[in-house]
């Protein structure tokens, strides 16, 4: 999302369209379960981003709950916890921060995950642009840049430190659904500041010229 649409002048429609997409990653990087398929294939159906669509299609024949716990699981070669990219900061710490915000923006993750894994902090971000949206077009300005900023911040602050690590580990050895949904994450939350950009055209706010999803 450009910076234009993180502010108050953004529509709702748009905003909405942007809650879908984050919505779209978020199960992309949950463990697949009973209706995640479909789930998965109603939001990728209406994808304008072509690597969000890729992914939902790939996902279809790819994914699988084993698969899952090979790559994330305990022992598998990538971690979705914010945690293990945190430089050192305490987890008690981060997770009592990642709470803070969740109560902020009332914000109820329905997941066994815990608050810092991957998928649960796309989810919020998917919630905070249906909050904005809400806001837009309740005309209330204020409300959706208050909105707006926390999105911003908690895009560069938390996801933005595991997008690029994430997207590279993929990359280099995951299946191709989840390598896609790497790339649209990444050039979403973008690379840590002072990082190189790790893969081609992924670092701008959406490498796919700000095409969205159609539907929530």
């Amino acid at each position: 999302m450009t910076e234009g649409l993180r502010r108050s002048e953004a529509g709702p429609e748009a905003l909405l369209l942007e809650a879908a997409a984050w919505r779209l990653i978020a199960l992309l990087f949950e463990c697949p379960g009973p209706g995640w398929r479909a789930h998965v294939a109603a939001l990728g159906r209406d994808c304008r981003d072509p690597a969000l669509q890729a992914a939902a299609h790939a996902a279809q024949t790819e994914a699988s709950e084993g698969l899952y716990h090979s790559l994330f699981g305990a022992g598998g070669p990538v971690s979705l916890r914010e945690v293990t990219y945190a430089g050192g900061m305490r987890p008690g710490y981060l997770l009592s921060e990642l709470g803070a915000y969740y109560e902020a923006f009332a914000y109820r993750p329905d997941s066994p995950e815990p608050a810092d894994h991957l998928s649960v902090e796309a989810g919020f971000v998917s919630y905070l642009a249906m909050k904005q949206a809400y806001a837009a077009a309740s005309n209330d300005p204020e409300g959706a840049d208050i909105t707006a900023d926390a999105m911003a911040a908690f895009r560069a602050e938390h996801l933005a430190g595991m997008a690029e690590p994430v997207a590279r580990a993929l990359e280099a050895g995951g299946p191709p659904y989840l390598a896609l949904a790497g790339r649209a994450l990444l050039g979403r939350a973008g690379p840590p500041r002072g990082s190189p950009l790790p893969l081609g055209g992924a670092g701008s706010d959406n490498e796919c010229g700000q095409a969205e999803c159609g539907t929530v």
